[in-house]
């Protein structure tokens, strides 16, 4: 038996069970308005489906991992794919522990999505098993990585209750000052979780198409004598370059719309090697993006926040305000251990330092130190509500960027965990 074929496809089941929970809690509280029966037994008997459906998939998610971990004779977490893969699967941890505490339904409806999101953008990572690098064959990296991720997923779960509270409890109607600035933010937050979207859509579109350019970027460095050398490195790009790599030449590129060159050159500043088609992927999901938000504003004729409003009716804000709150409350000390002390002991063994201001392990710090912040605030200073919701969605956008950004952008120790 071929364990590793197994688990891509037990990850496709997982992916597809995830997307047709998500379609049933749609059905659970998007058809109760239309539901010949009784509004709260239209909701339980869908919503029972679609938890059905959830753990499933969830099933499906740990068959991949410990296939997975089983063939290729080492735990799935060493690289990008493998680690986004295990946070998706933490997040539907940590939602079936809420809800099993809470009984939310709703919370299925911004928990799944997310889940879907994240295994999507796992995806596009390259999913061969790849050798462990001597500093991650540690049982501590196992510890830290694991954890941490488990911590990250409470987290995401409280950023979805969060949500939530803000869609709840935000007037679109109202056209004051206070609730125009708030209706504005929380169509932003929406408008970015389109953008990732767009980002997913973009990379397998032209990926499934084939697309290609290539490029020579010239590369000057400086040695320790003072001496300059320049060297040469290939650079390929999978989407149309707009951006093309700072002080680069053409080796090949498809036409693309009739573009046969690139539109324009990356900054001089971002003379890394893979700036520039970073640079190209970030402009193509911002563009793709907007269009799939402007198509949805289009068939809503309303902003999105203003079109999902009203299926929040029914849900107690003080319900979706404690949910976020207990998320984060589990998930800290669980990050605490994973991100932080796990992570050091790891280091130690790995690069002899327990701390060494590597990007990664600032922005560890800075996750660890805001959401003590959040904790302190909402103990001590009484912040409950919009405000502690608030704190909860930029937390998890905090937490994505140490995740994506310092892995994928900024050069470090952690490196390895890019494409």
């Amino acid at each position: 038996m071929n364990y590793l074929e197994f688990s891509s496809d037990a990850f496709i089941a997982a992916f597809f069970l995830y997307c047709f929970g998500f379609i049933f809690y749609m059905i659970a509280i998007g058809g109760k308005k239309w539901s010949n029966r009784d509004p709260k037994a239209h909701v339980k008997r869908w919503s029972r489906i679609a938890f059905i459906v959830s753990i499933l998939g969830l099933a499906a998610h740990l068959t991949f991992f410990f296939t997975r971990w089983y063939g290729s004779k080492q735990i799935p977490t060493s690289n990008m794919y493998e680690f986004m893969t295990f946070l998706g699967m933490s997040i539907m941890i940590a939602f079936v522990i809420i809800f099993a505490i809470y009984r939310t339904p709703l919370l299925g409806m911004f928990a799944l999505p997310l889940t879907i999101i994240i295994v999507a953008y796992a995806s596009v990572f390259p999913q061969e098993v790849q050798p462990l690098i001597p500093s991650l064959n540690s049982i501590w990296l196992k510890i830290h990585v694991t954890t941490a991720a488990l911590g990250e997923a409470f987290f995401a779960v409280g950023f979805a209750a969060g949500l939530m509270y803000l869609l709840r409890v935000v007037d679109f109607k109202q056209t004051s000052q206070a609730a125009k600035r708030a209706q504005r933010w929380v169509e932003f937050t929406l408008y970015v979780l389109v953008v990732i979207i767009g980002f997913i859509l973009t990379v397998f579109a032209f990926r499934g198409a084939g697309y290609e350019a290539q490029f020579l970027q010239e590369k000057v460095t400086i040695d320790n004598r003072g001496q300059e050398s320049t060297t040469s490195e290939t650079v390929m790009y999978t989407m149309p370059p707009i951006f093309k790599p700072y002080n680069s030449i053409t080796q090949k590129m498809d036409s693309f719309l009739g573009m046969q060159e690139p539109l324009l050159e990356t900054p001089s500043w971002m003379n890394g090697v893979n700036a520039g088609r970073k640079l190209n992927t970030v402009v193509w999901s911002i563009i793709t993006g907007s269009l799939l938000y402007g198509i949805a504003r289009l068939l809503l004729r309303k902003r999105l926040g203003a079109a999902i409003h009203p299926y929040m009716d029914g849900i107690d804000p003080e319900d979706l305000d404690e949910i976020s709150y207990r998320a984060i409350a589990i998930g800290f000390p669980v990050f605490t251990l994973g991100a932080l002390i796990f992570a050091m002991i790891w280091a130690n063994i790995a690069w002899s330092r327990f701390w060494g201001w590597d990007p990664k392990e600032v922005w560890a710090l800075i996750t660890w130190l805001y959401y003590s912040a959040y904790l302190h605030l909402r103990l001590s200073r009484g912040w409950q509500g919009q405000r502690s919701a608030w704190l909860a969605v930029i937390g998890f956008v905090i937490v994505m960027f140490t995740l994506i950004g310092v892995n994928l952008i900024i050069s470090g120790l952690h490196s390895y965990a890019g494409v």
